[in-house]
């Protein structure tokens, strides 16, 4: 019971921030994106991350849960608290955890894109990618929990206050990634992911295959080789020649195993997704 109420009590103002990001993005791309923009394409994306949230958060309740029982310690403290920065801690804290944060997950995504690619396929299979359209396999929770909140758990930050306000902004910036909006951040790319940076990463075009793995900040990237950062009119056709992306509930379960029958689960990612 302790664990369906800590489920509800996370899923309810989750579910909130994420429907106003979406709103947001969705209204944002009808007015200024690329190529044609059809709010009914947006559907089937919507039913996936209805069903994706409860189960994700049911799995990283249950890790928080198993592991507070084990009582394993943090290894190490990192202070963001930033209190010498006065007000401006509640921006510069949640930036520096994000980046932390991001730090696991981009470890997580290439860890993905060579042994669990199938899984992964789904999210690189959305040909018509926006900020709904830009659902997960319901496997990858589980694989993500392994992956970053158990080596994340062992790190603890030391923060101050956060406001309501920054995590939006958080949430807004984890939507637009996704967004064909003809908008962009620009110079703050040089620490920042954009919809333009991170395009790159769903590209059809083999050079930028195994690029781009951070979504928050373009740092990890830079740091161990994997940047390539799009010149002024670079905006790829995204997707995987092989199949189309999901459109129903069970072609969304199944699609890794569909994927893997058609290119065969041994090949490289570059190989699968040349086709």
């Amino acid at each position: 019971m302790d664990l369906l109420n800590r489920i509800v009590a996370e899923v309810a103002p989750l579910a909130w921030t994420w429907g106003f990001s979406f709103a947001f993005m969705t209204a944002l791309e009808l007015l200024l994106g690329h190529g044609e923009q059809k709010f009914a394409s947006r559907l089937p994306g919507l039913i996936f991350w209805v069903l994706w949230l409860p189960l994700s958060q049911l799995v990283y309740a249950s890790f928080h849960a198993l592991w507070a029982e084990i009582g394993i310690r943090p290894l190490v403290v990192l202070p963001l608290e930033f209190t010498w920065l006065g007000a401006a801690a509640i921006v510069a804290t949640p930036i520096a955890s994000a980046a932390v944060y991001d730090f696991f997950f981009y470890w997580c995504h290439r860890a993905e894109h060579r042994w669990l690619w199938r899984f992964h396929a789904v999210h690189h299979s959305i040909r018509d990618m926006n900020a709904v359209n830009a659902f997960h396999h319901i496997t990858e929770p589980v694989f993500q929990t392994g992956l970053i909140l158990l080596p994340a758990s062992l790190i603890v930050s030391e923060t101050g206050p956060v406001s309501s306000m920054m995590v939006v902004v958080l949430y807004l910036q984890a939507s637009f990634i996704h967004s064909p909006a003809r908008i962009h951040f620009g110079p703050a790319r040089a620490f920042f992911v954009d919809n333009r940076f991170h395009r790159i990463h769903h590209s059809l075009e083999e050079r930028h295959f195994d690029r781009n793995f951070g979504a928050f900040t373009t740092v990890w990237d830079r740091l161990f080789g994997t940047a390539h950062f799009p010149a002024t009119d670079e905006w790829p056709d995204v997707g995987l020649v092989q199949i189309d992306q999901p459109r129903t509930v069970g072609e969304w379960l199944s699609l890794p195993w569909r994927y893997g029958r058609q290119t065969g689960s041994h090949l490289s990612n570059t190989v699968a997704r040349q086709g």
